[in-house]
């Protein structure tokens, strides 16, 4: 009886059997891919800055983290934030010979410890939306300060955390204003081509992208000028903490936020990422209004400055984009408004009119109102309002018609 039951049992090899083809499962390769999610997040973990991906259970955060960490050689550190105790990242006190006059050390988990040790290496902080409020209150030092009790993690290690969002996780916590307002937020999504190449062996490799020290010092000024110069327009993005609980657990702005969102325009500069990676990265830090209009506002810095249309209006070059081009004959109009001289007003008809020549005359239909009601009365009218005459009336009268043909559907 006993050699049968030991007959029936699994032999060795076909266990080592199971190993192999489990190997062969598990050997994948890697090849350069353009993906902006992978490349935002690169550059963010480059920037020193703390990143939360928040996704669906099962869609790849903490793989991609895994590869992360591979790509850039730095060793990987995982904690489960939801299963530990809030002593775990404030520190567990440890009684000394003498408290009353050496005071009360605070001890330090070994996983923070084999990190000083080492030096370097990349902390994921993972299910970050399902640990409780005390815990969330004792990683906000460890986020901002890098400081686990007494310990201080050395410059080399950075910090990724991962969150479902809590409709979809277990027990799931919407997360602190103060803990969300110090991470880089990326909403993580699958690319359909990238996992079925993926499952099919060969998965996009992470780079850390190339920073260009010649671009140093520009990327610096214009990373502080675009954030800048939004604040001084529009104040009341400096600290504006969202009325939602939800929107409060994600990317808002404040000047912790804004810091952050300096450093993320100097990097992308630095490394000439494209517009998609950097609105990733600056709607990740402030959120996505706020985000939005730094955007387009870094879009206008490069327009042509209307002082300099305006000095010579012959050698105007205009953007190609419509909604550019209208922006640099708004601001060439504004700026007559605020100085209007007779000599500032041709020029800026003849601006007027190279924006006809070259572009979309119906754009040209706002500002040539607007600056007619700039003359004053012993201002002689410029040749060049005859040549913008017709094109006013004409789209002047189109858009007549067009209001016409909206009244009678109406009826």
């Amino acid at each position: 009886m006993s050699s049968m039951l030991l007959s029936d049992r699994p032999r060795n090899d076909e266990l080592d059997s199971a190993a192999a083809l489990l190997t062969m499962l598990g050997t994948v390769t890697s090849e350069p891919r353009p993906d902006d999610q992978l490349e935002a997040l690169t550059l963010a973990v480059a920037a020193d800055l703390p990143v939360l991906l928040w996704g669906e259970p099962g869609i790849g955060k903490t793989a991609a983290l895994t590869q992360l960490a591979e790509a850039l050689d730095l060793p990987l550190t995982t904690v489960i934030a939801s299963v530990h105790e809030p002593s775990d990242f404030s520190g567990l006190p440890v009684l000394g010979d003498d408290p009353a006059t050496q005071g009360v050390p605070m001890a330090p988990p070994d996983w923070a410890v084999r990190l000083v040790e080492a030096g370097r290496g990349l902390l994921f902080l993972d299910e970050l939306s399902t640990a409780p409020p005390a815990v969330q209150a004792a990683l906000l030092r460890l986020v901002l300060e890098r400081r686990i009790g007494a310990l201080q993690l050395p410059p080399g290690v950075r910090i990724v955390a991962a969150a479902n969002p809590p409709s979809s996780a277990a027990d799931g916590w919407e997360l602190s204003p103060p803990l969300a307002n110090r991470f880089v937020h990326l909403n993580w999504t699958y690319d359909h081509e990238v996992v079925v190449l993926g499952l099919g062996g060969t998965w996009p490799r992470a780079t850390l992208p190339r920073l260009d020290p010649e671009k140093f010092s520009d990327a610096v000024t214009f990373g502080r000028r675009a954030v800048c110069e939004l604040l001084a327009a529009r104040p009341a993005l400096v600290h504006q903490m969202p009325t939602s609980q939800t929107r409060r657990g994600s990317a808002w702005p404040s000047p912790r936020s804004w810091d952050m969102t300096v450093r993320l325009i100097a990097f992308a500069t630095a490394t000439s990422s494209s517009k998609d990676v950097l609105s990733l990265l600056v709607r990740g830090s402030v959120g996505d209004g706020p985000g939005f209009e730094l955007l387009a506002a870094i879009e206008r810095m490069d327009l042509p400055d209307p002082e300099t249309l305006l000095a010579d209006p012959t050698s105007a070059e205009l953007p190609d984009r419509g909604d550019l081009r209208q922006a640099v004959l708004d601001a060439v109009v504004a700026a007559v408004r605020r100085q209007p001289e007779k000599s500032r007003w041709d020029a800026a008809w003849a601006i007027l009119v190279a924006a006809v020549e070259t572009g979309p005359p119906d754009l040209v239909v706002v500002p040539a109102t607007t600056l007619a009601t700039l003359r004053h009365d012993d201002w002689e009218l410029p040749a060049a309002i005859d040549q913008l005459a017709g094109v006013v009336s004409v789209s002047q009268a189109a858009d007549h018609a067009g209001e016409r043909a909206a009244e009678q559907a109406t009826r």
